[in-house]
């Protein structure tokens, strides 16, 4: 693709990166046949091509986005498919994430847009915070028909249960049993994931001690920055980037770590990415470089270690949704499949895998329509491979899917867990 970009805009190392990236795309449309907006809504606008024309447009001419093309960046789910169809390895991540930033930093949002992104912005990272609101929101969920619709649409999300806090939140050092691995890792116990599933850390910690690992939960125990990264709000995702990065390195600089173990694939993609999102920062590139270079998913880590003795204690249908940030984030794509199988699970995969749920994060909360058909799309072709449970890779496909599928959702993990001596995963029972 052809670029007008200034001279003076290329001394900007953050256009430079962009240039190269529109420059490799070579306007075949691959990436139309696998992006999510574009298979429901047939709209060249909303492809991956589309919005990379619209990106570069208001780019080059260094001007706020129009009301039209914010409407279809928004609409972007940043599943990231596109990346894994495209021939020529488009970096479309990269070039959303940058189009976002220039969006909130030039572009006026209508007021309840501009509340509601600021409610999630501040909510969800912080756990103790998002736990009461949780709590006022069940409260608060018999009245929901006399709400305005966005409210509406976020205490629908809302579990109806919320769990107690888990024992493996906390900062602590988590002492491995007698086992033959004898590494030491640092695991990110998450945002959102503490509050509505504290069980997968809880089962992360027990199946990696059982195996031989030893498991630190280091401060500050909070987000990554992953949720306000993909909003665009560089200034608040780089700050919680940065106080991660710290407790982690003081971690490596200390006992050491053999890696740094993320059980939410939508954090684990972000954390790996650590590295580019400080690059041109002279006093953080060579820390965030080091911390993304230690960053496995846990079955990626899993895949490493000796699991032999891990097998299900029950026959079970597992069917394996492979969240986005998952296959085409990370491009993890047989690790989780071989672990469940080599545990004793009878393992599925559904069709159209590679099409997104709709969790996508914060979308099913912004874009609720678009994220509605998607899940039902998605539901349906689960429940066509009929099984006993679902499993999945990251906290937001879980609570998107819960419910609606009519069998349990749980981690990738808490199946392993179990099969190694653990207890069976609570929405199983």
């Amino acid at each position: 693709m052809q670029t007008n970009f200034t001279l003076a805009q290329l001394a900007d190392p953050a256009i430079e990166t962009v240039n190269g990236i529109l420059r490799s795309c070579v306007h075949c449309g691959f990436c139309t046949a696998t992006c999510p907006t574009y298979v429901l809504l047939g709209d060249e606008l909303d492809s991956p091509r589309g919005r990379i024309y619209q990106i570069k447009s208001f780019l080059e001419e260094d001007r706020p986005p129009t009301a039209e093309e914010v409407k279809h960046i928004d609409r972007c789910l940043s599943c990231l498919s596109c990346m894994t169809t495209c021939p020529a390895s488009v970096h479309y991540m990269h070039l959303v994430d940058h189009g976002r930033a220039h969006i909130e930093e030039t572009y006026k949002r209508p007021l309840l847009d501009r509340l509601t992104r600021a409610f999630i912005a501040l909510l969800l990272p912080r756990p103790g915070l998002f736990r009461w609101m949780l709590i006022a929101g069940s409260l608060a969920r018999p009245f929901r028909a006399l709400m305005p619709q966005r409210l509406r649409t976020m205490l629908n999300l809302l579990p109806p249960k919320l769990p107690a806090p888990g024992w493996a939140d906390r900062a602590a050092v988590f002492r491995a049993e007698h086992g033959p691995a004898g590494k030491r890792i640092a695991m990110l116990a998450g945002c959102a994931q503490q509050v509505l599933g504290p069980q997968v850390n809880e089962a992360t910690v027990r199946l990696l001690n059982r195996l031989g690992v030893e498991v630190v939960v280091a401060r500050p125990a909070g987000c990554c920055g992953a949720l306000v990264h993909h909003m665009g709000r560089t200034e608040a995702s780089h700050a919680q980037a940065k106080a991660m990065i710290d407790a982690w390195i003081a971690e490596v600089d200390g006992a050491g770590l053999d890696a740094i173990v993320v059980n939410a694939s939508g954090c684990g993609t972000t954390v790996k990415d650590y590295g580019h999102m400080f690059r041109d920062d002279p006093a953080w590139a060579e820390k965030a470089a080091r911390i993304s270079g230690l960053a496995r998913d846990i079955t990626e880590f899993l895949a490493g270690l000796d699991t032999s003795d891990v097998r299900t204690p029950e026959t079970v249908a597992v069917t394996y949704h492979s969240a986005c940030s998952m296959q085409h984030g990370q491009q993890i794509k047989d690790p989780p499949l071989v672990l469940l199988r080599n545990a004793g699970f009878a393992v599925r995969e559904p069709a159209e895998g590679h099409l997104c749920c709709g969790s996508a994060g914060t979308y099913n909360m912004l874009q609720a329509e678009l994220a509605g058909r998607l899940k039902a799309r998605k539901i349906a072709t689960l429940k066509a491979t009929a099984p006993d449970v679902i499993a999945t890779g990251n906290i937001g496909c879980t609570m998107q899917l819960a419910g609606d599928a009519g069998v349990p959702v749980v981690h990738t993990v808490e199946l392993l867990d179990w099969a190694a001596g653990g207890p069976k995963p609570a929405a199983m029972n």
